[in-house]
């Protein structure tokens, strides 16, 4: 009797599993709706609804500013239980951590430098990666869609003809590369090019054609990009996935292989405040090796290996100042 419990309970185990697997196939038809960028609502930033806690790290003076910033914030869909391949851009709760983690930790570095735009677009889910030829791909491109749409709405109707600042993260970055190669690559728009900021993936130094890796913190029109560690630690998966990938020095924006404490401007923590002279960093292998930074939660911290979320603003002051500096240059120059 026991095994034959057992025998139906596996079964029972089984047809579920199945069940979950057809459920989180990839279909077109099971797609959120399309966005229509043309509406505000569509629009986790624009210069015109800046939040109030955005506000704080924007300059009071938006309307001189000469540039603008478009960011693609990276994956917040991190659920296992979630079973969608796509966030829809009207789902409250993704929008929120949109609003208040991404835009407000990563895309806050830049808003001294230029008026922000940011879409809502159909992240694709985490799982997209992992299981790429299982309906990834297929999510991955609907999202890519969305941003694309939203850059093409954003230079018709927002850009005016200014100079751009490109940042992203982690998914962000995977379609901001594609933005990159589509929209600036050889193309006219890339004289529009301040830099594009774009840590979190690995990204070749020959990734594109005419766009090329920056290594002086005044150079413009070009990309950097980093993925940030512990100092000591790999990726858990795979130690060499990163091996060969753009690593820039996201504190002094050269070639130098290691910092100092005193060279660090500024890590930008949840409690709003930044925290500076917090960390160095050591440049190897496809990877930028962090000591485990000088903040309130320091125990905690030292546990983690992976800083992959953190990779901007760990360096959010380091940003914000490099970003006026290229702006600068480039003004200067254009």
């Amino acid at each position: 009797m026991k095994c034959r419990l057992s025998f139906m309970l596996l079964l029972i185990f089984l047809s579920g599993c199945k069940s979950i697997v057809e459920t989180q196939r990839f279909q077109s038809k099971n797609s959120p709706e399309k966005p229509d960028y043309n509406l505000t609502s569509s629009w986790a930033v624009l210069p015109v609804n800046y939040s109030s806690a955005f506000q704080e790290y924007a300059s009071k003076e938006i309307d001189t500013l000469q540039a603008d910033v478009f960011y693609v914030y990276p994956t917040l869909n991190l659920e296992k239980e979630d079973i969608r391949w796509n966030v829809p851009i009207n789902d409250t709760i993704q929008n929120k951590k949109v609003i208040q983690k991404a835009v407000l930790m990563q895309a806050s570095a830049l808003a001294v430098s230029g008026k922000v735009y940011t879409p809502f677009y159909r992240q694709a889910h985490i799982r997209s990666y992992k299981m790429y030829n299982k309906g990834g791909k297929e999510a991955l491109e609907l999202a890519y869609e969305d941003v694309k749409n939203s850059f093409e709405v954003y230079l018709e109707k927002y850009n005016k003809g200014r100079p751009i600042i490109m940042l992203s993260h982690s998914q962000g970055t995977t379609h901001t590369v594609r933005l990159l190669a589509d929209f600036f690559d050889g193309k006219e728009l890339q004289k529009k090019l301040v830099a594009a900021y774009i840590p979190g993936m690995r990204i070749q130094p020959d990734q594109f054609k005419t766009i090329k890796p920056m290594t002086k913190p005044t150079e413009t029109g070009g990309f950097v990009s980093w993925n940030t560690f512990k100092k000591g630690h790999y990726p858990k998966n795979d130690k060499n996935w990163y091996d060969g990938g753009v690593t820039s020095n996201p504190i002094t924006w050269d070639t130098s292989k290691t910092t100092s404490l005193e060279l660090h401007k500024g890590f930008l923590y949840t409690n709003k405040k930044i925290y500076q002279k917090a960390l160095t960093v050591e440049i190897t292998e496809g990877l930028v090796w962090s000591s485990n930074p000088k903040f309130p939660m320091r125990l905690f911290m030292s546990l983690i290996k992976n800083y992959h979320a953190g990779d901007i603003n760990l360096f959010w002051q380091d940003i914000r100042e490099n970003s006026a500096l290229r702006l600068k240059t480039y003004l200067r120059n254009n």
